[in-house]
Parts: C-alpha cells; structure tokens; sequence
C-alpha cells in the first residue's frame, strides 16, 4: 500500500522516534525510504551568509542515519531542502509531492525554535497541506532500543 515513505526529520530525538514507523512501512514490498529534512535559518547573518542552528552536526547525523537504512537493506535516500522555519512543512510537501509520496511519517514535536505547543508547527501545517496522508508519531512515546512500532499498540494507554 505505501510503496514512497517520506520521514520528514529536523534531527531531534522527537523525530527519531518517528523512524522505525517510517522503517516497517518502508520494509512492506519494497518500499522506498525518503528522508527529508529542511535546514533552518537563524535570523542573523554572518559574512553575509544565513546562519544555521547547528546543520552541520544535524545534517551529519541524518547521513548517517540514511546510511544505516541502506546497510540494513532499505531503499533510503537523503534530500535536503532550504528554508526558514515557517517553510519547512511546505518545503516537505513539495518533496512528497515530486516523488509521488504515499505517507510522511513526523514526529509530533521537534526541538527547533519555532516548534508549536501541543503537535509542532511543522506538523500542524504538513496536516493541512500535505498531497498525502500524515503519520504523526506522538512525541509522549519512549522508545526504548529494542522496541518496534508494532508493541506501542499493546503498551500505549
């Protein structure tokens, strides 16, 4: 059913717990892994040039992430997008958009400075424009190592 998973991530530890949703969907008939993350701009300038809330390490870390998918056997590609804060949810529906995605898996609330209260700005937005449905993971959901998706549905109250 879901054969293009985007797992929109802004490298916090909220959206890592979105991952293995996006990873089980992703393993179901070959299915192909679509990692997004949009770099944020801080308000400032230096030299010139937009300044980035710790990208580096961020965009480091999701590399990696990808990589590991590949190694476990999954079809994952990495695509970065540009954009201030209040771009990101569109910035990712036009990624799912061009690569006909079937499901965005987000994790309801993320550490960058613009996240919203209760679901997170970035979510909240995806849920009223996104070409596609939304998987929202719940950031009150702790996953320990060896949990999968599939126990939180017998352990979640």
């Amino acid at each position: 059913m879901f054969k293009t998973i985007i797992w929109a991530t802004d490298g916090s530890e909220i959206a890592d717990h979105a991952l293995p949703f996006a990873k089980e969907l992703a393993g179901y008939e070959g299915g192909r892994l679509v990692v997004v993350h949009s770099n944020e701009k801080f308000s400032g300038r230096a030299s010139g040039y937009p300044v980035f809330a710790d990208e580096d390490e961020l965009e480091a870390k999701i590399r990696t992430q990808v990589e590991d998918l590949c190694a476990e056997g999954l079809t994952a590609t990495f695509t970065l997008v540009s954009g201030a804060s209040a771009e990101a949810a569109h910035s990712i529906a036009d990624v799912a958009e061009k690569e006909n995605a079937d499901i965005i898996v987000v994790g309801t609330r993320g550490h960058r400075p613009m996240a919203g209260v209760l679901v997170g700005s970035v979510t909240q937005r995806l849920l009223h424009i996104a070409p596609c449905p939304i998987l929202a993971v719940p950031a009150v959901l702790k996953q320990s190592e060896k949990s999968t998706p599939r126990e939180y549905s017998t352990t979640a109250s």
